[in-house]
């Protein structure tokens, strides 16, 4: 099944989603969230309820929401060319770093920042150089610690598009500090159209356990990258047993693939490239990403707002008491 939350006429609703378009809205006025924390059987039941209702607005008519709002949003870095070609463009140096090959990393980014499939992006604050990031993400539909990969597909509710919009003149500076990405990835995380629940994508495993999904991203109607989600290094079901190593995942928590490669950003073009081709993202700028299988997002870019001064650090004395 698909499921997406719209608004309309000032409310917002829970509905599956018809190859067509036509939303079906779910009995109830629980989110997305509530249905996936009160296990599968729950969400399935709605599903099916919503198919004896009678049928409600296309998607057209309507704003989508994001499908859910996530209690946290990890995000990996799971494509080997990615990690070069961005590597290549901020450090000039080639390959991937060994420490890449150890383990799925991720960090914590800002549940939020999450917006619609087709909602307007802001430019960050103080940002010059605005990128987006084709991603997939998986949502966990059942709490589990210490997982293995087998026990973790069971865990795996369904999917979304996953763009992780990027300032990235602040976070190559931020990130000078040997911390994650602070501001440089805070403004807007677009999740959508729809979640896709994981049984509808089981066509598309391959025999190593990966999701073998066409990858598109346009801006402004010009293909900029293609790519398989079956390029990814480690399995969502590797990534999410990672993730709970030690602690615990729990329903609606979204786990991002991080980036495809062969143009799943700008930053990776610009390090095989060598120059800022194609430009950073300008207010205007349409960006699309289409994912097989999941649907498509399209936003724009639109002007952000002025940065709040915050004083440089105080040089302070190191007198002690």
């Amino acid at each position: 099944m698909r499921f997406a939350t719209y608004e309309q006429h000032g409310r917002s609703r829970l509905a599956t989603v018809e190859d067509d378009g036509t939303l079906y809205p779910c009995p109830g006025t629980g989110t997305l969230l509530d249905l996936i924390q009160a296990g599968p059987e729950a969400l399935r039941e709605a599903g099916n309820a919503s198919l004896d209702v009678p049928r409600g607005p296309h998607v057209s008519q309507v704003r989508l929401l994001p499908p859910l709002q996530p209690p946290s949003v990890r995000d990996f870095i799971t494509f080997e060319e990615h990690v070069e070609g961005v590597r290549r463009n901020i450090d000039g140096v080639p390959g991937a770093p060994d420490a890449w090959y150890d383990a799925p990393t991720f960090y914590f980014t800002n549940p939020y920042a999450v917006i619609g499939a087709h909602d307007d992006v802001p430019v960050p604050p103080g940002s010059q150089v605005l990128d987006f990031e084709l991603e997939v993400a998986a949502v966990i539909g059942r709490e589990g610690r210490d997982l293995t990969p087998e026990q973790a597909r069971d865990h795996i509710i369904g999917y979304t598009i996953y763009n992780d919009w990027s300032a990235r003149d602040l976070q190559s500076r931020e990130m000078q500090v040997s911390l994650g990405p602070c501001k440089g990835k805070d403004t807007a995380t677009t999740l959508g159209p729809h979640l896709v629940t994981a049984d509808e994508l089981e066509p598309y495993r391959d025999s190593d356990g990966f999701l073998r999904l066409a990858l598109t991203a346009e801006i402004n109607g010009e293909v900029v990258g293609k790519d398989l989600l079956s390029n990814m290094s480690w399995t969502f079901e590797e990534m999410t047993a990672y993730a709970s190593r030690g602690t615990w995942v729990r329903p609606g928590d979204v786990l991002g693939s991080g980036t495809c490669g062969n143009g799943g950003c700008l930053a990776e073009l610009w390090g095989v490239r060598g120059r800022q081709d194609p430009p950073p993202l300008k207010p205007g700028d349409t960006v699309t990403l289409t994912v097989e299988g999941i649907g498509t997002v399209s936003n724009t870019v639109v002007p952000g707002a002025e940065p709040v001064p915050v004083p440089r650090a105080r040089r302070r004395s190191r007198t002690r008491p």
